[in-house]
């Protein structure tokens, strides 16, 4: 079993925080402590992207004390599962990282195996498609969580 699950994008203000949170709200309080979210050049400290926000919160779910935070070493090797955004972030974790590479997947892996987009500083339509396939590759991954 899975315990602690880090999810990662770039800036970790739009992509991985909605994922963090919306797989928090999935697993339940129990389990939402060991979910985190990190970027591989994160815009630490910032808080999340006011359209993903409010995307969450428009589907029941709180992402207000989100502040985004920069992926390391440290966090990788920490966690029993890392999630990416995309195919490019899986491979610079595994250059960051080589040893964690066995616990490496795309967030998509089990809907298809596709990059999700970058929504940031795009239109709302675009948010509300990561959103799509974020929340889809979050089901994708319940069974196994």
């Amino acid at each position: 079993m899975f315990e602690r699950i880090l999810i990662v994008c770039i800036g970790n203000i739009c992509r991985s925080p909605t994922a963090e949170y919306l797989l928090r709200h999935r697993l339940g309080e129990g389990r939402a402590s060991r979910i985190g979210s990190a970027g591989l050049a994160a815009m630490t400290g910032y808080p999340m992207d006011a359209t993903s926000l409010a995307l969450l919160e428009e589907h029941g779910v709180s992402g207000g004390d989100h502040r985004a935070r920069q992926v390391d070493t440290t966090l990788l090797r920490q966690s029993d599962l890392v999630l990416a955004m995309e195919k490019s972030h899986v491979a610079a974790i595994g250059r960051m990282a080589p040893e964690v590479s066995g616990k490496v997947f795309l967030l998509d892996r089990w809907s298809g195996g596709r990059d999700i987009p970058d929504p940031y500083r795009r239109p709302r339509s675009a948010y509300e498609q990561a959103y799509s396939m974020i929340e889809q590759g979050i089901e994708g991954w319940l069974r196994y969580l």
